[in-house]
């Protein structure tokens, strides 16, 4: 009895150990993924079949965002705003193409081409970040991180199922890729400008996905957006993506994208807790946003209030996840990676694994009034899954003890209405697949 006591323990201190040793060499170069899980204590079964339920919840389920049109199309909704957006449907793609489910995939893509894509005039190849879900665009520009998961998502698609399928997959990455090469336009006369940064440039400008002078993403490729990032559009490994197979002849300067995007999120992170800005201008600082009217002067001592635009909350949420996601794929970073998720984890933690909220200024101290960014209807602190989740996948690059009480807290997480009624089934629900994908070893890269 005592020796099985013994072998007992020693297997358990075994799946420790293993679950708290970080790898030191990415999918790209060993093909190979973790199963986090698995490696802390879950059974393999039991791992599949919550990942099943999971892609369930988004795209099958009662709560599902994804719906189908027709015999052809189909588009994930952000239901409590009642449109589709690039983000959504780019999201979708790339987990369709990782779940192996073509069929949904290709809707996706029609969908998108059909209603979202600019198929002519200065935002040919672009799309419409926002529209109905009959189609009808609510805004004609782009945002950025929309046209990088369409292009990454492409080409795994056109390495996994080819391009003889009646979709050219690899073509349609390729004309994005053309298309947002810088170009110039002469947009219309506008009145004014934005308030704090001066007047609306007029005359011939250039529109462009990628900033040449810095190779950083921009937070919309037109206009005022061009003028800075956004942290969480930083997906380095994209671009070794594009580097590799897109044969686009642009390998050299997607490579060296892929070195600026990395060299920038040093920059963009607070050093003490881990959090970063909505926006950051393009070294890596803060966006220093205006105060607007009706916000409350602030108390003395208090460092004066931005509106909340620039605190870390939902778009920010992405960031610990896309940092996993480089360091699984790449690790070219792996030092500076595993520090970072210990650093957030540890932030995290001392606001309480089960009990921490999902915005907060850079410095970790909790924003106030209309600092707090509202989202369907409701402007209010909550702990949501969606940075559960984001804050689970961090694990990957984490070796302290800590990262396992983040997985259990995802795992047994419920997606269900808060008390109030609020419920994000779109974004919550899809941050939520990505990290069981990451943390069950199924994010990979496809290759050809």
């Amino acid at each position: 009895m005592r020796k099985l006591t013994i072998i007992a323990i020693l297997m358990a201190m075994t799946i420790q150990m293993k679950a708290l040793t970080p790898w030191t060499k990415g999918g790209f170069e060993t093909g190979k993924y973790r199963n986090v899980f698995v490696e802390m204590g879950y059974q393999p079964e039991a791992v599949d079949a919550k990942l099943k339920e999971v892609f369930n919840d988004v795209f099958r389920g009662p709560h599902k965002v994804y719906f189908e049109v027709g015999d052809s199309l189909g588009y994930v909704s952000d239901i409590k705003n009642n449109d589709a957006r690039t983000e959504g449907m780019s999201y979708g793609m790339m987990i369709a193409v990782q779940m192996n489910e073509k069929d949904i995939f290709d809707r996706l893509w029609r969908w998108s081409k059909k209603y979202m894509q600019h198929q002519s005039g200065t935002r040919e190849g672009y799309f419409a970040w926002s529209c109905k879900t009959d189609g009808t665009h609510n805004a004609e520009g782009a945002a950025s991180d929309g046209e990088l998961y369409f292009i990454t998502a492409l080409i795994f698609a056109s390495n996994r199922w080819g391009n003889d399928t009646g979709i050219n997959y690899k073509a349609e990455a390729q004309h994005i890729l053309n298309c947002i090469q810088p170009k110039e336009y002469t947009p219309e006369p506008r009145q004014g400008g934005f308030p704090g940064f001066g007047p609306q440039q007029d005359g011939p400008q250039k529109m462009y996905l990628i900033d040449p002078e810095t190779q950083l993403i921009t937070f919309t490729p037109d206009g005022f957006g061009q003028r800075f990032t956004d942290p969480s559009y930083h997906i380095p490994a994209f671009y070794e993506v594009w580097a590799k197979w897109a044969d686009d002849g642009r390998s050299d300067y997607w490579m060296e994208c892929a070195k600026k995007s990395r060299e920038f999120l040093h920059k963009a992170i607070n050093e003490k807790t881990g959090l970063n800005a909505d926006m950051s201008q393009y070294d890596g600082s803060e966006m220093q946003m205006p105060r607007f009217p009706g916000m409350p002067e602030p108390k003395e001592g208090e460092k004066p209030r931005r509106n909340g635009v620039n605190n870390f909350r939902y778009d920010s949420w992405r960031v610990p996840m896309n940092i996993a996601l480089d360091y699984e794929w790449s690790c070219a970073d792996g030092e500076w990676q595993r520090q970072y998720g210990e650093k957030i984890q540890n932030f995290f933690y001392s606001q309480g694994v089960n009990t921490f909220f999902d915005q907060y200024r850079t410095d970790g101290t909790l924003p106030e009034g209309d600092e707090i960014l509202q989202a369907g209807g409701f402007r209010k602190l909550r702990h949501s899954i969606g940075l559960v989740a984001t804050t689970a996948a961090a694990s990957v690059m984490c070796s302290h003890d800590k990262s396992k009480e983040f997985v259990d807290a995802l795992w047994n997480a419920k997606h269900e209405p808060f008390d109030d009624g609020y419920f994000d089934a779109y974004y919550d629900g899809l941050l939520r697949l990505f990290a069981f994908m990451h943390l069950s070893g199924n994010y990979r890269v496809i290759q050809r």
